[in-house]
C-alpha cells in the first residue's frame, strides 16, 4: 500500500477514537430549536419568517445575506416563537431564529425515499444546474469551516479546478462522524463526489482516508472500482499516513497530488484543488438529488467520561444537552465542553449551544485533562516550529502578538497560520502560543481588510 503524508511539520496526539464503532443514531426532536443566522463563512443569513409563521421540515427561514453567504432550513416544523439572540459556539449572543416543534410535518418538495439517484439517470443536471442546487440548498463545508460550498464550485478566471479531493481524513482526536458516513453511507457519498466533479466540470477525483480507518478505505476502494470503472471519472482512494492535522485544506492536497498552495490570499483551487469534506459530498448529494435542504448532519458525541458515546443524525437547532443526555448525561464533577475537538475545538460556556452546519463533535473532556499547566520561559527548543505544518515560527509569532508587532506580524505571515494548535501541543514550557497568535492574526487580518478597503 502506497501511504502518503504532508511534507512540513505535524505531530500525531492520542487519537481516543471512543464512538468508532457506534452506528449512527437518529437524534430524539427538540422541544424547541435555535437556528443562529451566522452558520457558514461570510454574511449572516436573512429571515424571511416572522413570530407566529408556521413551518415545515425543509421551509426556508432565512435567505442569504450576501454573495458569501447561505440560506437556512427550518430542520422541524412548528411555530415561530421569535426572532431573537442566542448563544451560539462563539459564546455570544447572536441573532437567531427559535421555533416551538410540533409534529413532524416536511415539506412534500423533499424525496425522503432510500432509493439511490445515481447521475447517469439525470440527463438534466448539467453543471450549472448542479451548482444551483447546491446553493439553494445551503450547502456549506461540513468539517467545520462552513465556507459555502456552490463558490468552491465556480472559482475564479483565474484559477482552473483539475480535481475534486474528498476531505475523509477526519485526524482531529475523539470525532468519528466522518468515518460513520463512509461506512454506512457510501453509495451516496460517491454519487455526491460525481456531482461535485460534473459541477466543477473536471473527470478527477480522489478520496484522502488515514490508515486507522482501514475498513473505510477498502469500502470506498472497493465501491469505486465498480462505480467508476469504464466511466469518464478517474476516482483513487488515498491512503494517508495518521498524522495531525492532515485534514487542513492544504496540508491534504499536499499529500494527495503533493502541490504546495501559496500563501493566503492563495486557496486550493489555484493549484487545481477543489477539496470538500465527505460530509458536504453526502449533503451535496441529498440537495441534488432529493431535494434537500441542509438541515441535518452527522455528529459525534464523546468524551472519556461519557457513559455511552456515539454519533448522532441530528437535526440543526437541537440543543447539545439533548444529544448529551442521551448519552447518559453530562458527567458529574467539573467538566470543559467543547463543539468540535480538542484540538481546534471551542470551548463553550453553556449546554444550550445548537447543533449548527459546522458541529461535528461535541467533546466532553475532564477539568483535569484541560487544565493547563503554567506556562514557563521559551527555551528556545523550537519544537513549535518543527510541529508547524505551515512553516512559520510559532515563538516568534506569539512573541509578536504578545508586544503588538502587528507590522512584522503580518511579514512573518500571521495569517498563514491555521490554528491548528500543533505549536502549543509539543510546547515542552507550556506556553499559550496559539492564543497569542490567534489575536494577533486576528488582528493583522482586521488591518489588512481596513487598508483594503481604502484602495
Amino acid at each position: 500500500m502506497n501511504v502518503r503524508t504532508f511534507s512540513i511539520g505535524g505531530i500525531h496526539p492520542e487519537e481516543n477514537k471512543l464512538s468508532h464503532n457506534e452506528a449512527i443514531v437518529v437524534a430524539a426532536l427538540p422541544k424547541q430549536a435555535i437556528f443562529p443566522l451566522s452558520q457558514h463563512i461570510g454574511a449572516p443569513a436573512k429571515p424571511v419568517v416572522k413570530k407566529g409563521d408556521k413551518v415545515k421540515v425543509g421551509t426556508m427561514i432565512a435567505e442569504a445575506g450576501g454573495f458569501v453567504s447561505a440560506p437556512i432550513f427550518s430542520s422541524v416544523s412548528g411555530t415561530v416563537f421569535k426572532i431573537d439572540t442566542a448563544i451560539d459556539a462563539t459564546g455570544y449572543r447572536k441573532p437567531a431564529i427559535i421555533i416551538n416543534v410540533e409534529g413532524d410535518e416536511w415539506e412534500e418538495t423533499i424525496d425522503r425515499s432510500d432509493k439511490l439517484e445515481l447521475v447517469a439517470d439525470h440527463p438534466e443536471l448539467t453543471p450549472e444546474e448542479i451548482v444551483s442546487r447546491i446553493k439553494d440548498a445551503g450547502v456549506v463545508g461540513m468539517g467545520g469551516a462552513c465556507f459555502p460550498t456552490f463558490i468552491k464550485l465556480t472559482p475564479p478566471p483565474t484559477a482552473k479546478a483539475e480535481c475534486v479531493i474528498i476531505n475523509a481524513v477526519e485526524c482531529e482526536p475523539y470525532i468519528t462522524a466522518d468515518f460513520r458516513l463512509m461506512m454506512e453511507r457510501a453509495d451516496e457519498i460517491l454519487v455526491g463526489l460525481e456531482l461535485l466533479m460534473k459541477g466543477a466540470k473536471v473527470t478527477t477525483g480522489y478520496i484522502g482516508i488515514e490508515t486507522n480507518k482501514m475498513p473505510a478505505i477498502e469500502l470506498l476502494t472497493e465501491k469505486c472500482a465498480k462505480k467508476f470503472n469504464g466511466t469518464e471519472y478517474h476516482v483513487e482512494v488515498v491512503p494517508l499516513q495518521q498524522r495531525y492535522p492532515q485534514g487542513g485544506e492544504k496540508q491534504l492536497v499536499d499529500a494527495v497530488i503533493r502541490r504546495q498552495v501559496p500563501a493566503p490570499p492563495a486557496i486550493p483551487v489555484n493549484v487545481g484543488a477543489i477539496v470538500q469534506n465527505v460530509g458536504t459530498a453526502l449533503a451535496v448529494y441529498e440537495a441534488v438529488m432529493k431535494h434537500k435542504p441542509l438541515f441535518e448532519r452527522c455528529t459525534t458525541v464523546t468524551g472519556k467520561r461519557l457513559e455511552h458515546p456515539g454519533n448522532f443524525l441530528v437535526r440543526m437547532g437541537t440543543p447539545m444537552i439533548n444529544l448529551i443526555e442521551a448519552c447518559g448525561g453530562m458527567p458529574d464533577g467539573d467538566n470543559k465542553l467543547l463543539a468540535g475537538g480538542p484540538m481546534m475545538g471551542k470551548a463553550l460556556t453553556s449546554v444550550e449551544v445548537p447543533i449548527c452546519k459546522g458541529t461535528n463533535s461535541v467533546t466532553i473532556i475532564s477539568a483535569e485533562e484541560a487544565r493547563r499547566k503554567e506556562p514557563q520561559p521559551c527555551i528556545r527548543c523550537a519544537k513549535c516550529v518543527s510541529a508547524c505544518p505551515m512553516g512559520l515560527e510559532p515563538y516568534l509569532l506569539a512573541k509578536l502578538s504578545e508586544v503588538k508587532n502587528w507590522e512584522r506580524g503580518e511579514r512573518e505571515e500571521i495569517v498563514s497560520c491555521i490554528e491548528c494548535g500543533s505549536c502549543q501541543f509539543t510546547c515542552p514550557a507550556h506556553r499559550p502560543l496559539l492564543d497569542n497568535i490567534r489575536q494577533g492574526k486576528s488582528t493583522v487580518m482586521g488591518i489588512i481588510r481596513a487598508r483594503t478597503a481604502k484602495k
